[in-house]
C-alpha cells in the first residue's frame, strides 16, 4: 500500500499528544570500543585495548527512548538493584528527561547490564550481568500499585508490556494491569517473550517475533509458507482473545492478522549493520500508531519501515522522526 508523507506527518503529530506507560525488563546497554595489537600471552585471545565506553538505556527502557524520540512522553514502570548500575541507570533516565516514578529498587536485586565489546565493525563479545529470576509478590503488589497510581494521576492512552524473561512480569501481574487497562480504556500492546507467552489474552496488539511465535504456538512452519502463518495466527488470535498480531519475520518483512484480515509486507532492502532493538523500535511505532487510529495495514508497513531503519545503525538507538518521514513521499 502507498502511505503519503502527509499521512506519516499526520500520525506524528498525533504522537505528541499520547502518554505511554511501558511495563517490564529494563536493563543498560553498555558499549566498550577498543582496538586489538596483539594476542594474550595467556591464551589464544586477543587483547583489546578501550579508547571509549558508553552506557545506554536497554530492554524497556530502550522502548521508552524510542516513544519519547518519536513526540510521545513515556512513562516506565519496571525494577531496578539497588546497586551502581541501578544508580547509573537513574542517571540515565534524568540525561533524556526522563520520569523514575515507577521504578522499584529491589536490595536483592541487580540491576541488569548486558556488555558488548567492540573493535572496528566487529563485535568481539557480550557479557550478560543479570538476574532472571521472577521478582517475589510482595514487589509485584507493589509494581501493580505503582500502574494505578500513575493512571489515576494521568491519562495514560497506551500501555506496552516489554518482556525480556528478567522476571519483572509474571501471569497474575500480566492479568491485573489487563484488566486495569480494559477499566480504564487503555489500548495494550505486548512485545512477548517464550516464559510468559501465553499470559496476554485480550490485548490489543502482539508484537512476537517469528521464532517467539513457533515456540509459544508449538508451530512447526517456514517464514515463507504465508497460508500456513495465516492459519496459525487465526487459530491463536481465537484462543487468546487478542485483537492484532503482529508478526516480525526479519528478513521476510510482517505479517498482521486480526480475526477477518491478514496482510504481509515484505522487507525493504537495507545495509545491515546492527539488528538489536529493531523489535523495540517496531513495537513502539506500532504501538503509537494503534493508539493513533491506524489501520492494520498501515501500523504493519510503517513499523516494517522503521525496524529496518535502526538495524542500519550499530549499537541500540531509537527511530528519529526525521528519518521515518524520509521514507515517505
Amino acid at each position: 500500500m502507498e502511505i503519503s508523507k502527509t499521512q506519516i506527518l499526520s500520525y506524528l503529530e498525533k504522537f505528541k499528544t499520547k502518554r505511554v506507560l511501558i511495563i517490564g525488563d529494563v536493563m543498560i546497554d553498555s558499549y566498550m570500543w577498543g582496538v586489538v595489537n596483539r594476542i594474550s600471552p595467556e591464551a589464544p585471545i586477543p587483547i583489546v585495548s578501550v579508547v571509549n565506553r558508553e552506557y545506554r538505556m536497554g530492554g524497556a527502557a530502550n522502548v521508552a527512548f524510542n516513544i519519547k524520540s518519536l513526540g510521545a512522553e513515556p512513562i516506565l514502570c519496571a525494577v531496578v538493584g539497588q546497586d551502581e548500575k541501578g544508580k547509573i541507570f537513574r542517571d540515565l533516565l534524568k540525561q533524556n528527561s526522563m520520569s523514575d516514578e515507577g521504578l522499584l529498587s529491589l536490595p536483592d536485586r541487580k540491576t541488569t547490564i548486558k556488555t558488548r565489546i567492540i573493535c572496528g565493525s566487529q563485535h568481539m563479545l557480550r557479557v550478560d550481568d543479570e538476574v532472571d529470576t521472577e521478582i517475589d509478590e510482595k514487589s509485584s503488589e507493589i509494581l501493580v500499585e505503582k500502574v494505578e497510581k500513575i493512571i489515576a494521576k494521568q491519562k495514560i492512552d497506551l500501555i506496552i508490556f516489554e518482556d525480556y524473561d528478567k522476571g519483572v512480569l509474571n501471569p497474575k501481574f500480566i492479568s491485573k494491569v489487563i484488566k486495569i487497562a480494559k477499566k480504564n480504556s487503555i489500548f495494550t500492546a505486548v512485545d512477548p517473550k517464550k516464559r510468559n507467552f501465553n499470559s496476554y489474552n485480550g490485548v490489543d496488539l502482539f508484537k512476537p517475533n517469528f521464532k517467539e511465535f513457533c515456540e509459544g504456538t508449538n508451530s512447526e512452519i517456514s517464514k515463507t509458507d504465508l497460508k500456513e502463518i495465516a492459519k496459525s495466527a487465526q487459530k491463536f488470535l481465537e484462543s487468546s482473545a487478542i485483537s492484532t498480531l503482529l508478526l516480525t519475520l526479519s528478513e521476510h518483512g510482517v505479517f498482521i492478522s486480526d480475526i477477518k484480515n491478514n496482510f504481509h509486507f515484505p522487507a525493504e532492502r537495507r545495509l545491515i549493520a546492527d539488528v538489536s532493538g529493531a523489535g523495540d523500535t517496531a513495537i513502539s511505532v506500532a504501538g503509537l500508531l494503534l493508539s493513533a487510529g491506524a489501520s492494520l495495514s498501515e501500523i504493519a508497513s510503517i513499523s516494517n519501515i522503521a525496524g529496518g531503519l535502526v538495524c542500519e545503525k550499530s549499537g541500540v538507538v531509537p527511530i528519529e522522526p526525521e528519518e521515518l518521514q524520509n521514507e515517505f513521499r
